[in-house]
């Protein structure tokens, strides 16, 4: 967690998120959790001790059991509501076999047209930000 001080001399605290954006072809990965049944793309907190490209890598050998290299940052997203900021980037597979983790029932990658319907909605937007990037 990272403290940030405002102009009121107040602590606020806001837990910074990290995640990867997968494509194989055309199709994106997303991991089913296994606490509660939403379909996210791989990711999570940062944790104190890492960078952002080591806690996006990390997140995904967690969930997925794949290792990644970030390619580039895709986007940078609030929640307020939340006290979150999320990072969100482009990874590609450098090794690792796709599996089911203690963290995620199952893996699977899914044409953008087919994502689940419990794909948390956030999610379904970043990956629409980096379709549309694609073809500008």
């Amino acid at each position: 967690m990272t403290e940030i001080t405002d102009a009121s001399d107040s602590l606020r605290q806001f837990r910074i998120g990290v995640y990867a954006l997968i494509f194989k072809d055309s199709e994106i990965l997303l991991a089913l959790r296994r606490d509660i049944a939403w379909w996210n793309l791989p990711g999570g907190g940062l944790e104190l001790d890492e960078t952002v490209e080591e806690g996006v890598c990390r997140e995904v050998r967690e969930e997925t059991g794949l290792l990644v290299a970030v390619e580039r940052l895709v986007g940078v997203y609030s929640k307020p509501q939340k006290q979150e900021v999320v990072l969100t980037f482009l990874c590609r597979i450098l090794g690792g076999v796709l599996t089911a983790t203690e963290e995620s029932r199952e893996c699977r990658y899914f044409a953008p047209n087919a994502m689940p319907a419990n794909t948390l909605p956030k999610h379904k937007q970043r990956r629409d930000t980096e379709i549309l990037r694609e073809t500008v």
